[in-house]
Parts: structure tokens; sequence; C-alpha cells
């Protein structure tokens, strides 16, 4: 049983496609700026509240985009939506998402970057896409599983990562774990 420290809708449906049972135990944690502590946060406190399961994992995951070196949060109104996609246009940027699981034996993270290149866009694809509402609550202000996938000219890493939960990663994660439900116990059956 993995416990999610997310209400994000994209991560559930990512977990639940690596085949594991979960719940949702959404995290009341401030964010701060670095992913990596955020996801850590997100997990500790689940943990706190929930408690760890018994061959489980509380899993905290959170996601930020870096254009240049600089982070990009989430934009506060539509204006500085706009203003992000007129720095990504026809530009490379980094999403990272980082990943902190905790079990009952300690603390695991997983960290993993994919590179994103937006296609050279025009003020009427910009305003189409503020105008869609898509980039409320979304690092970089844009959602690459929806809409915002018209305005990517190419990836390169784990598309996943970019949706919010790095499932290659984390599948490997989950394997070393013994948490994988293709995993085997030591009599060789499958969980």
């Amino acid at each position: 049983m993995i416990l999610l420290a997310s209400r994000s809708p994209q991560r559930r449906a990512l977990l639940g496609a690596l085949g594991v049972e979960f719940r949702v135990v959404v995290s009341q944690v401030e964010e701060g700026t670095n992913p990596l502590d955020n996801a850590r946060a997100k997990a500790h406190d689940a943990a706190a509240r929930a408690g760890v399961p018994s061959g489980g994992a509380v899993l905290g995951a959170d996601t930020e985009v870096l254009l240049d070196g600089a982070v990009l949060g989430k934009p506060a109104d539509a204006g500085e939506a706009l203003a992000m996609l007129r720095n990504l246009s026809g530009r490379a940027h980094v999403v990272r998402t980082a990943v902190c699981l905790v079990t009952q034996t300690g603390e695991h993270d997983v960290v993993d970057d994919a590179r994103v290149t937006f296609r050279r866009l025009s003020e009427d694809a910009m305003d189409w896409y503020v105008g869609t509402g898509e980039w409320r609550d979304r690092a970089g202000g844009y959602a690459i599983q929806g809409s915002g996938a018209t305005l990517v000219e190419s990836i390169e890493g784990d598309h996943s990562t970019i949706v919010g939960l790095p499932v290659g990663a984390l599948a490997g994660a989950f394997e070393q774990l013994g948490l994988a439900p293709w995993a085997t116990d030591r009599a060789g059956e499958t969980r």
C-alpha cells in the first residue's frame, strides 16, 4: 500500500499506471522553493498524520520548471502566465520532479529531469492557451498532459516526469524497495 501525499489527479493516474495499491492522504504543508525539500515535507507530513503502511510507503512529490537555471513557479494570474509563455517560446527548459518515499526502513529519494523545448509561439496561441485557464496551479504556467501539449516542439526524457511523477525512475525505486507489484518474495512467488 502506498499513501500518496498529493491531491494531483495526474499523479493519481500515473501511480495507478504502475499497478500499485494506493490511497490519497493530502499533505498540509506549505511548499517552499526546493522540490526535493517539498517532496520530503509532504511525505513526512502525511506519514505523521496517517502512519507508514506496513510493507508500503508514503509518497510525496513536487515539480519545478527551470529556465536558464531560474525557477518558474506557479503564475499568480493570467498576466504572469502569459509572461512565462513568452519567456518559454522557442526555447528549451528543464522540468524536474522530486519524489520522496518514506518507508518503515527510512527515506528514499528520486529526482528526475526532462528537457522540454517549446515551439515559437504566436501571440494568438499564447492568448488562447492562457484563456483555457489550464495554467492555474502549474509550475511554469502550462500542463503538458492537456492543451499545453500544443506548445511543445520536443521533449527529451520521461514524459511522466513533466506531468509530475517520473514513472520509470519510480518503478525502479519500487522494485529496489520490494514495493513493485511484479516483485517476487524470497520464495519466488509474485506478490
